[in-house]
């Protein structure tokens, strides 16, 4: 397969989990949230210099990749690494921003106000991610594991996801009468745990009872 029908398979795959097109880059704060979403997530490519419908546009300068470096590097904490490629192609040059999936999550991205947020990718978006989930990748990067106690508010979260497909984060604190720390601490231990899944959507954040889960074999532990 030469280069430039290797370059129109992907862009025909257009947009989605894995693959986001960018026309150009003017900002390094946005490219920030892009390579932070995949670094989150399962990795993916930015393919610079391809509008939103596939047509190829081409880079305008070499000043575009020194962007994106400062999105790397200055606007993403930790700094992400990331593999570079040019496809010329129309007598145009497109660049290939490859991120791999990476292991020391949380990635976080600094918004047009400063803040430092993380972002997962669902589909063809980047989308916030969870605290919940902040929290889990927390936890697994820690060397202290997790304390866990089988209480009542437990109990209360597997009987409900027993009979129900599956609850919000409100709705959990709401509903056992707890506190945002303790309903935080009990969802990240479960999904460590994976008793609990962890639902991103671009509607909202769920979680469900895992399937595999025993409540029997678990009680008696």
């Amino acid at each position: 397969m030469s280069g430039s029908q290797a370059l129109y398979k992907k862009i025909d795959e257009g947009e989605h989990q894995k693959q986001d097109f960018k026309f150009c880059i003017n900002n390094s704060k946005k490219i920030a949230k892009s390579l932070v979403a995949f670094a989150n997530t399962h990795g993916g490519r930015l393919l610079i210099g391809v509008k939103d419908n596939g047509k190829i546009a081409g880079i305008k300068s070499d000043e575009e990749f020194y962007m994106i470096e400062s999105a790397a590097k200055i606007y993403s904490n930790p700094a992400i690494t990331f593999l570079t490629k040019q496809w010329h192609i129309e007598g145009k040059t497109v660049l290939e921003i490859i991120v791999e999936p990476c292991n020391k999550k949380p990635y976080f991205a600094k918004d047009e106000n400063g803040k430092w947020m993380a972002y997962i990718r669902i589909a063809d978006e980047n989308i916030l991610a969870h605290k919940i989930q902040i929290e889990v990748w927390r936890k697994q990067k820690s060397k202290k594991g997790i304390h866990f106690t089988y209480s009542n508010n437990e109990k209360f979260l597997i009987d409900y996801l027993q009979k129900n497909i599956s609850i919000s984060f409100s709705k959990f604190i709401r509903a056992a009468h707890i506190s945002r720390k303790k309903a935080e601490e009990i969802l990240s231990d479960f999904i460590i745990m994976e008793i609990v899944n962890l639902n991103s959507h671009e509607e909202g954040t769920t979680f469900s009872l895992n399937k595999n889960f025993n409540n029997s074999e678990f009680a008696k532990k």
